[in-house]
């Protein structure tokens, strides 16, 4: 790969990046510019994941409008295989090939064969993991029969922009939650002209900038801390070379009830003058802890548990996180079978895939077709009564 192209690919890639506010076209331009810098059959797959889980909870790719059954089956009943998202989200390197999964010998993998039926071959997934490591989605390209195995320098230019593509589809995310919040605390939009006036904002806004410190916006003064996100925003798209600074338009802030929250500014294209989004995102706790309770009346250890079993974790790993003991951990595992139903760990994860994460996926088909923003986390509401 030509070091100049891999420079402009990663500096356009952070520039998108930054500026993400709808989702499905952050993987759309990502897509045009990977097909410059690593060629690839078709389109690229996209994945969104809870980071709490790592399941999935929206597929994304061109001319695919349905991710299919059958696919949805193998990731999450077919406990045999290998390559499945969360083993690659919560690896080491973050990006795997199945060629190199299954040692040389594709053939001996369901998924190579569901693969070669769509007409692709090898398979390179990343892990699209941000900066505090954690995993907001999984990104699949493939290549026909009998074209090179991807390169170490391709490899090395996905993992480059891979917490790029993490930071895009995470704010993406974000302001599809703000524009169309779904349910009580989701975060809030306010989007400023270049004046820094106020142009528009929405209730869950207006209820958390109330709360912030050093603001009257009762009065309709907003807090310093907006202000200043929103300026570093500004300031990303302003200077060349700074798109990949992903830091600075985030900031984390106590607001006078206690709460914290996240502000995160996202510049937004404009005609004739500059618009810039602060997104007010409330620090909450993982939302697949309390749909595991209401379902199944896990308790909290048990929740913990079964977190951990989701993202993949062996007995070991999770003993040494919950510090307890294997054979505590084995009494704990029994103890979530016995509530929710299941004779395995891979039953489990199915059962929780289907009962809160599928109908997000198909959700999330079905707001893409609208032209909607998607969603993240698993949908509420949803499993047993």
């Amino acid at each position: 790969m030509d070091a100049a192209v891999a420079s402009r690919a990663t500096a356009k890639i952070a520039e998108l990046a930054v500026a993400s506010d709808d989702l499905a076209r952050f993987w759309r331009a990502c897509g045009d510019v990977l097909a410059d810098t690593v060629p690839h059959f078709r389109s690229p797959c996209w994945f969104t994941l809870d980071p709490a889980s790592l399941i999935m909870t929206s597929h994304f790719q061109s001319g695919l409008t349905e991710f299919p059954p059958e696919w949805a089956a193998q990731e999450y009943a077919d406990d045999g295989d290998v390559h499945h998202l969360a083993d690659v989200a919560r690896s080491r390197s973050g990006i795997s090939t199945l060629h190199e999964a299954t040692g040389g010998r594709p053939e001996t993998s369901a998924r190579w064969h569901s693969n070669m039926v769509y007409g692709g071959d090898q398979e390179l997934m990343a892990a699209l993991r941000a900066r505090d490591g954690r995993a907001w989605g999984v990104m699949s390209l493939y290549r026909e029969p009998d074209r090179p195995a991807f390169a170490p320098d391709e490899l090395r230019f996905v993992r480059t922009v891979a917490p790029m593509l993490a930071d895009g589809a995470r704010r993406g995310l974000l302001m599809g939650e703000a524009r169309d919040p779904e349910g009580p605390g989701a975060p809030g939009l306010v989007v400023l002209d270049d004046r820094w006036c106020v142009e528009s904002s929405s209730p869950e806004a207006d209820r958390w900038l109330l709360d912030l410190p050093d603001g009257r916006w009762a009065a309709g003064r907003l807090p310093t801390a907006v202000l200043a996100v929103a300026g570093r925003a500004a300031s990303i798209t302003e200077t060349p070379g700074t798109a990949d600074r992903r830091e600075v338009a985030v900031a984390r802030v106590l607001t006078r009830s206690g709460t914290w929250v996240v502000l995160h500014g996202v510049p937004l294209a404009a005609q004739g003058g500059r618009r810039v989004a602060v997104i007010v995102e409330p620090a909450r706790p993982e939302r697949i802890a309390p749909l595991l309770m209401a379902a199944y009346q896990l308790t909290r250890r048990e929740q913990e548990l079964t977190r951990l079993v989701l993202t993949g974790c062996s007995t070991a790993e999770i003993a040494a996180a919950l510090v307890i003991s294997p054979h505590t951990v084995q009494q704990h595992l029994k103890s979530v079978f016995d509530k929710t139903g299941v004779r395995s760990r891979r039953e489990l994860v199915s059962s929780v895939f289907l009962a809160h994460y599928e109908p997000r996926l198909r959700d999330n088909e079905r707001r893409t077709g609208e032209q909607r923003p998607m969603r993240g986390g698993p949908m509420p509401g949803t499993g047993r009564s």
